[in-house]
């Protein structure tokens, strides 16, 4: 949670009137590099939810991340109450160079509307399949490219802008709930 990218896109809503909560699930907590299992990946995600339910009471609940952070978000989607909708930041649709293990199936039984903002360059997120997914989906998807933008986004190492873009494209998208 305390990387740039999630520092700055934390930074950058809450600055435009969006409480956004970070946080970390616990394997990065104790420092390994290979993720929990899901179903415990889940429970941190469900816990983190229902703290900030109860402390914040929000009028409209939206919930996601980065990569492995908005795939959990997607499975725990469909048991979290009040849920308004899901946001993507490089959905990781398949691992890198392996296009036939997609990671889509529990997304179509979602009635959520969902914002994926993905680069085009991403080797999660093969263009085609990411569109199709989104187009199976329904009408209340949105897919958003980031011409030329890898997995985190950016365009090169230093790109600013394109997370700037996401940021006003989640702001926009808020809007219309």
């Amino acid at each position: 949670m305390s990387s740039p990218f999630m520092t700055f896109f934390h930074s950058e809503l809450e600055a435009r009137g969006l409480k956004c909560v970070l946080f970390n699930f616990d394997y990065m907590e104790q420092k390994r590099r290979i993720p929990d299992p899901q179903p415990k990946l889940q429970a941190k995600f469900r816990t983190v939810v229902a703290e900030v339910t109860n402390k914040y009471r929000p009028k409209r609940l939206f919930i996601g991340g980065k990569s492995m952070g908005g795939r959990v978000a997607s499975y725990i989607a469909g048991g979290t109450p009040d849920l308004n909708g899901l946001i993507f930041l490089g959905y990781p649709l398949h691992p890198p160079g392996r296009p036939d293990q997609l990671r889509d199936s529990h997304l179509y039984e979602l009635t959520v509307p969902m914002l994926f903002i993905s680069g085009t360059k991403d080797t999660f997120a093969r263009k085609d399949l990411l569109e199709n997914v989104v187009q199976k989906i329904g009408p209340n998807e949105r897919l958003v490219w980031v011409q030329g933008g890898d997995h985190s986004l950016k365009r090169t190492r230093n790109d600013r802008d394109s997370l700037q873009t996401a940021v006003e494209t989640i702001e926009q998208w808020l809007t219309h709930f």
